[in-house]
């Protein structure tokens, strides 16, 4: 067995389904497993020539590799089968490739009502929190209890190791580091791990680990109620320039400089050995390069510099490979 993971080091929306995309289209993936959240993640995938955002089913579906929602994910029935419908639309053959495991946490009804009317700390209200809250206080309901999902049902462990299949998975990730419920900035957080620690709860060992995807934006965006957005009506261009709205919610994502204490905080948690940072070609628009350490900004004259910057920075990293794309639909 072989996996590699793929991670947020910032808060979401960095790039991670792109990233899961592209590495299943070069292929020899077996499997691709989504080891938490649920549908407050929205991943967007650009597959023949489309735009796909996809909440509950990893992007193996477009690429005929088996895809399931693990163990750690919280799941919305009925949201899940209406993505599985319009997949199934576009004649991705769902129905044979989209597993969930038989201990996945349900969000009922009564989990949306709660989180309608809990405290707003800027969470998406998909209910997730109290699924997660319930899961945690032993009260929960699981997969297995209900009848509409059995088709689709697995066993985590018989499917991955009662098996003469050579497996090699790919963990998809949701959120991101700066919203892990350990790591992140309490109580601005995520209720599920997003670390590499989040992958392994799903039933792999970390032995059988290859390869720790990060995965950043050159630019710093968040989605929330605290204050995140810097004063430079820079971020406002950046914002319109990079599309920066959510996928689940539509919502503006507040803009700012990359943090490089975040990011290397999360390299050093995560063990990434592969590093992709995204939308360079946003900056490069936008004509201006900066990032923070230790709450001071750092300008740069160009692109090239604030990267060669940062991999002067990883250079005592246990790091193979360090990515800056502008693609859409490529690292």
């Amino acid at each position: 067995m072989i996996a590699d993971v793929i991670v947020d080091l910032q808060f979401g929306d960095c790039g991670k389904g792109k990233v899961a995309n592209d590495l299943c289209r070069k292929g020899g993936y077996t499997h691709v497993i989504r080891y938490n959240g649920g549908c407050n993640a929205g991943h967007t995938i650009y597959n023949d020539g489309k735009k796909f955002i996809t909440h509950h089913i990893p992007c193996g579906v477009f690429h005929g590799v088996k895809s399931i929602i693990g163990p750690g994910c919280v799941l919305q029935p009925e949201l899940f089968f209406q993505e599985m419908a319009d997949l199934r639309e576009f004649g991705y053959d769902v129905d044979t490739l989209v597993k969930i495991a038989d201990n996945v946490h349900i969000i009922t009804d009564f989990h949306l009502v709660q989180d309608s009317i809990d405290k707003d700390i800027g969470t998406t209200k998909r209910g997730n929190g109290p699924a997660y809250r319930d899961k945690y206080a032993r009260k929960g309901v699981r997969a297995y209890e209900v009848p509409e999902l059995a088709p689709y049902l697995i066993d985590m462990h018989d499917e991955l190791y009662r098996t003469d299949e050579n497996i090699e998975i790919l963990f998809e990730g949701a959120q991101g580091f700066g919203l892990d419920i350990d790591w992140g900035d309490y109580p601005f957080v995520t209720s599920s791990h997003c670390t590499v620690g989040g992958a392994v709860l799903n039933g792999v060992a970390p032995r059988y680990i290859r390869d720790v995807w990060g995965v950043a934006k050159i630019y710093e965006t968040y989605v929330g109620k605290k204050v995140h957005e810097g004063d430079d009506p820079i971020f406002a261009t950046i914002r319109e320039v990079g599309e920066e709205y959510g996928a689940t919610t539509g919502r503006d994502r507040q803009v700012n400089w990359l943090n490089w204490d975040l990011v290397d905080r999360a390299v050093n948690i995560n063990g990434v050995n592969k590093l992709v940072f995204n939308k360079v070609d946003i900056l490069d628009e936008v004509g201006k390069w900066s990032l923070i350490q230790d709450g001071i900004i750092y300008e740069f004259e160009s692109g090239e510099d604030l990267q060669f910057w940062i991999r002067q920075n990883l250079s005592d990293r246990d790091i193979d490979q360090i990515l800056f794309s502008g693609n859409k639909d490529r690292i």
